[in-house]
């Protein structure tokens, strides 16, 4: 069974909002073995939704529309959809006498406009939606099924998790299962180097994706069950986990940051950081992490020289003869935020995020992140590239590797 998605709306084409709703589709899609091949986004007008839904229909077996099921003008979802399947729109007074009633409830006046919910196409069976006054609609003609959901999240959401997953279970004939092994401290090109005959099988299929400072695996088998298709995948992820060692940090849900945190966790140690360029990202990842505080004492954001001096115990001489950003004032932010927590664990972070700001020594990217621990203090140096917030992203995700490997190598 084949699906495609077009999610309705003008917003969503100039930006004004981001598409999170065809991403929840996609993934209950696959808890029911639904091949989701294709994904259009069209704006408020009725032709063109009308075409995009008869290209879809002529290549899936069920299309899933999202938005442009309310009351005003510019929601056309249903005259797309009548169109598209040659069939006629007609009032259905049930669904008004619904809306009447929930208007009502809420104290809301009733205006004409709101009875162009009630329309719906001929072959349409009702879907309905507690949380807003447009039901859903599934609509079968012709072999060929359009089920439309309407926009807003909180009205998407339980009724995609409700009445079309109760649909599609009822349809299905399998489950597409996937896992994701994340990876990081190795490049994408040396990673498919090591596993690349896994990567040339059709099921399980084990496919790549590059993230800042990480690689994702997804691997990913169809089958009757969910039970199957995990017995397909586990043998490739041990072969993949085997291959790579320690550079895999997790799997699925897991972040590098939560991964860290489990094994200081685990022996009982904490942590505190001090962040210059980074402005507290490195604070926000860990506390991220529900949990977290039983590990986490807490940071400080130096941004001044001043602060570096008065809160950590940085040397105004080391900050005079080598600056802020160097090896030296990294390490002495990490031992000072050790010596000021108590924690087991001092991590620093010290660079040029620019844009403005580097020089030919000291160019922008420039980072310098410490590692302080009862092994004494690792520094390393990097230049990053890209933007600022690309820079400082790095920065963080780089601060979390050395973390990392310091507190797997003792």
């Amino acid at each position: 069974m084949t699906a495609e998605t077009v999610a309705v709306g003008t917003e969503i084409l100039l930006g004004d909002i981001v598409d999170t709703n065809s991403a929840e589709l996609g993934k209950v899609l696959a808890e029911f073995g639904v091949l989701h091949l294709h994904r259009q986004t069209v704006g408020d007008n009725w032709k063109r939704l009308a075409d995009a839904l008869k290209t879809a229909l002529s290549r899936s077996d069920i299309v899933f529309t999202i938005g442009g099921l309310g009351p005003t003008q510019d929601d056309v979802t249903r005259d797309g959809i009548s169109s598209a399947l040659r069939d006629q729109l007609i009032h259905d007074p049930l669904i008004e006498e619904a809306i009447r009633e929930k208007l009502e409830s809420r104290r809301i006046p009733w205006v004409e406009s709101q009875a162009r919910q009630a329309m719906r196409p001929a072959s349409a069976e009702v879907i309905a939606n507690p949380n807003g006054t447009a039901p859903g609609l599934i609509c079968r003609k012709d072999g060929k099924v359009v089920v439309a959901m309407p926009g807003p999240r909180l009205e998407f959401l339980p009724m995609l998790l409700g009445p079309v997953s109760d649909y599609l279970r009822s349809v299905s004939d399998g489950v597409i299962y996937s896992t994701t092994v994340k990876i990081v401290g190795m490049g994408e090109s040396i990673v498919e180097n090591k596993i690349k005959e896994l990567m040339e099988g059709e099921d399980p299929t084990v496919a790549p994706y590059a993230k800042t400072g990480e690689v994702h695996l997804r691997v990913t088998s169809r089958a009757a069950s969910k039970e199957d298709a995990e017995e397909k995948v586990s043998p490739v992820v041990a072969q993949i986990k085997s291959r790579l060692g320690e550079v895999v940090y997790g799997f699925d849900d897991d972040t590098l940051e939560s991964a860290v945190l489990a094994v200081l966790r685990g022996r009982s140690e904490t942590l505190a950081v001090a962040e210059s360029c980074t402005g507290g990202g490195l604070g926000e990842r860990i506390t991220s992490v529900p949990g977290s505080s039983d590990v986490f004492l807490g940071g400080v954001v130096s941004y001044s020289n001043a602060l570096k001096v008065s809160m950590l115990g940085v040397s105004e001489k080391t900050i005079a003869e080598h600056g802020a950003v160097s090896e030296e004032c990294a390490r002495e932010m990490a031992e000072g935020i050790i010596e000021k927590s108590g924690a087991t664990w001092g991590v620093s972070v010290t660079g040029v995020a620019g844009p403005d700001g580097g020089t030919v020594e000291k160019p922008v990217g420039l980072v310098f992140t410490a590692v302080s621990g009862t092994g004494g203090t690792t520094i390393e140096r990097n230049v990053f590239p890209g933007t600022r917030e690309a820079i400082r992203e790095r920065s963080v995700k780089w601060a979390l590797l050395q973390l990392r490997k310091r507190t797997l190598a003792e």
